[in-house]
């Protein structure tokens, strides 16, 4: 399924409790469910006046209607084009 980032500009995210985030997220989760197709959410990171979502769907579209039902911004949604890490070193020619 195609991943992608979700940027939703939330001011002072960073300063949210942890009960305020896990409200979010029951909210993220009820959303999820009532979409009735596969949807994955991976993962979330908080910075100081944003939220990135990592989520699975098999468009954007179907992202902006998770963000429309749970009432949170999707300001910036982009399809993941490749991922790497620190693994993938082990795949470059030796210097």
């Amino acid at each position: 399924m195609p991943r992608f980032v979700i940027e939703r500009e939330i001011p002072c995210a960073g300063n949210l409790s942890q009960e305020q985030l896990a409200e979010i997220a029951q909210t993220s989760n009820e959303a999820v469910a009532s979409l009735g197709v596969p949807y994955t959410w991976v993962n979330s990171y908080v910075t100081g006046d944003k939220i990135y979502c990592v989520h699975e769907a098999e468009d954007a579209e179907t992202i902006l209607e998770h963000a429309r039902r749970g009432g949170f911004p999707a300001n910036n949604v982009s399809a993941v084009a490749t991922e790497f890490g620190p693994q993938t070193a082990a795949t470059a020619p030796q210097r």
